[in-house]
């Protein structure tokens, strides 16, 4: 703020710089649309590597598409994927458990139980349930294992009283991401999982005895307390007989490959034991039987080691209706409606529909998002395509697709499937937008994705090899091709949008010219925002042009535009001729960008002449 001078001296006074800096935007952050194993559905998930997506989606799924283009995509150098799991509208279900509690008189549904996300995969999660908690006649432990990848969350101490503070519905919904409460009935704790004995007195019985304990379809008989090798004095209280009892059964034989006795636990709650068997198989139930069994209390309660999910139903593939989705919904495609810094679109479920029109229908409506968020679509050509005249013949069929914002690649990648260990034809949508992060990051999005640094990694063939002659009557209609090349291996050979035939001479002919102009346009769009409310005249006019400048000055130093010099690669006009007295009169400023955009060498001609022998004088 302005100083106000009091007192004779020095006065320092801080001014606001007229700089704003304008960064450039990300060019290669790339959606995926489609159906996978698992995952929220209609929701954007952020993903940096193929890990993050085998996490969070299931990994790869010889049904879907999605999973290959996303392994694809950062196996050839992509570095931030978003991922939105569609399937077909009402055909999938999540898996689910009733847990039953004991302590109410009906023996009503205490707990009912249901996998986060429809699905198989949630007929793999088992729950277990423990009462060894601080107030073990009041709260709860409920553990959540996910039996084929690893995953645990266990939450302590709940209730089952919606006042608590610790109610389990309340902290499983919002803090779990592998189940979420169906129902709750009553105030009954569910079952514990295991053999829970009766409560022992004050005083513990003999344990000098035998008793007999199977495991599935193993038995042994074993003495709990023996003077000689256990020491002078029996257990005193529960807590020691748990230890005493859980090192007596992990010392017994187990089946082979089994640890259901060498990973038993044993634990003391209250005045009760709880023993459950080291296994998530639903058959392990822990059962005593002897004499001696009886005064232990130790016949009753048996349970399996966990409680598993049922009746999990993946969806099936996503149709052309459910792909495009809902715009007030936000689901399919305009789930990316409010997704920020997205920029390549891709929907490799498309190329398998076997009627090209829903292709296109489906391509049509995500170019025209594509135009509508400044974001660029890589399509595939149609799997049917499996020779040069089928791809000539239905090229047409994508004449509706607004091409500008959109580029097709032919033929489709023949890469090992990692899942069945077989030759496979994949869509190639996946590698190429890889191919295009790679490109970015290295020369920069003004270089066009192809030639013989564009090698696709991992690819064996292709479904259609081409010759140049070949190659000759797809490129000028748009088609982009792939092509093989001794020593150089596969690689992208075409850079032309859908919109790119020779016969439209359109301006967005080149996908890099297209792409580095979205880029432009966002950068811009974020950068000058301060512009807003600012007063409309000459000095507002050149710091725009200051600012604006300093951008397209850095974007030609990089070598994104053509010419030699400055005032051949770009201009940026703002001043009065741009913006009228009408103009400032209705609010409106007005900025003219210009840029030479570098285009492809697509035809690389070399003239060759013989010369005549030289006379010597």
């Amino acid at each position: 703020m302005p100083v106000q001078p009091t007192y004779p001296g020095v006065y320092i006074e801080e001014l606001p710089s007229s700089v704003r800096t304008i960064t450039a935007v990300t060019t290669s952050v790339a959606a995926f649309l489609g159906h996978t194993r698992r995952g929220p559905v209609n929701r954007p998930v952020t993903l940096t590597s193929f890990a993050d997506y085998e996490r969070r989606f299931g990994g790869l799924a010889s049904e879907s598409a999605v999973s290959y283009a996303v392994q694809q995509f950062f196996l050839n150098g992509g570095s931030v994927a978003v991922v939105v799991r569609v399937g077909a509208a009402g055909t999938g279900e999540s898996a689910a458990v009733t847990l039953v509690s004991s302590e109410t008189e009906t023996a009503a549904a205490a707990l009912g139980l249901a996998a986060k996300e429809p699905g198989k995969w949630g007929s793999e999660l088992r729950v277990a349930v423990d009462y060894d908690t601080q107030k073990p006649k009041d709260t709860f432990n409920l553990h959540v294992f996910d039996s084929s990848g690893g995953a645990r969350e266990s939450f302590t101490g709940v209730s089952m009283d919606p006042a608590h503070p610790r109610y389990v519905k309340a902290l499983v919904d919002s803090a779990s991401s592998l189940v979420q409460v169906a129902s709750v009935a009553g105030r009954g704790r569910p079952d514990p999982v295991g053999t829970v004995s009766k409560p022992f007195g004050a005083q513990l019985p003999d344990l000098a005895v035998a008793v007999d304990v199977r495991i599935g379809a193993v038995k042994h008989t074993f003495k709990i307390y023996d003077a000689e090798a256990d020491g002078k004095e029996q257990p005193k209280n529960v807590a020691q007989l748990a230890l005493l009892l859980e090192r007596k059964l992990r010392a017994l034989p187990d089946a082979p490959g089994k640890r259901a006795f060498a990973g038993t636990r044993v634990t003391a709650f209250g005045q009760r034991l709880q023993v459950v068997a080291g296994s998530l198989d639903k058959d392990d139930v822990v059962s005593f039987t002897g004499d001696a069994a009886g005064p232990l209390g130790l016949q009753d309660f048996a349970r399996p080691p966990v409680f598993e999910l049922k009746d999990g139903k993946d969806a099936s593939p996503p149709g052309p209706v459910d792909l495009i989705g809902s715009e007030a919904g936000k689901t399919g495609i305009n789930a990316l409606r409010d997704v920020q810094d997205v920029n390549l679109l891709l929907l490799p479920e498309v190329a398998a529909y076997p009627n090209p029109d829903d292709a296109a229908t489906v391509l049509s409506a995500a170019a025209a998002l594509c135009q509508e968020k400044r974001m660029f679509l890589v399509a595939d050509a149609p799997a049917a395509w499996r020779s040069l005249d089928a791809a000539r013949a239905g090229l047409s069929t994508f004449e509706s697709v607004p091409g500008t914002h959109a580029a097709l690649y032919f033929p489709h990648l023949e890469m090992v499937d990692l899942v069945t260990g077989r030759l496979r034809a994949f869509p190639p949508s996946g590698a190429i937008a890889g191919i295009m992060a790679r490109t970015d990051s290295e020369r920069g999005v003004w270089k066009a994705p192809a030639g013989t640094e564009s090698r696709l990694y991992g690819v064996r063939a292709l479904t259609v090899p081409m010759t140049d002659r070949e190659n000759g009557l797809l490129n000028p209609v748009g088609l982009n091709c792939l092509r093989s090349f001794p020593v150089v291996g596969p690689v992208v050979w075409g850079a032309r949008t859908l919109a790119g035939a020779d016969v439209l001479a359109s301006q967005w002919k080149y996908v890099p010219v297209r792409r580095l102009a979205l880029m432009l346009e966002e950068s811009l769009y974020r950068g000058t925002k301060w512009v807003v409310f600012e007063p409309n005249d000459e000095r507002l006019w050149a710091q725009i042009r200051l600012n604006v400048g300093a951008f397209m000055h850095t974007l030609f130093q990089q070598g994104a535009f053509q010419g030699t010099a400055a005032r051949e690669a770009y201009f940026v006009k703002c001043d009065k001729d741009t913006t009228t007295q009408d103009d400032i009169n209705r609010g409106v400023v007005n900025v003219v960008v210009g840029f030479a955009p570098l285009k492809p060498a697509e035809f690389v001609i070399v003239k060759i002449e013989q010369m005549a022998g030289q006379i010597e004088v």
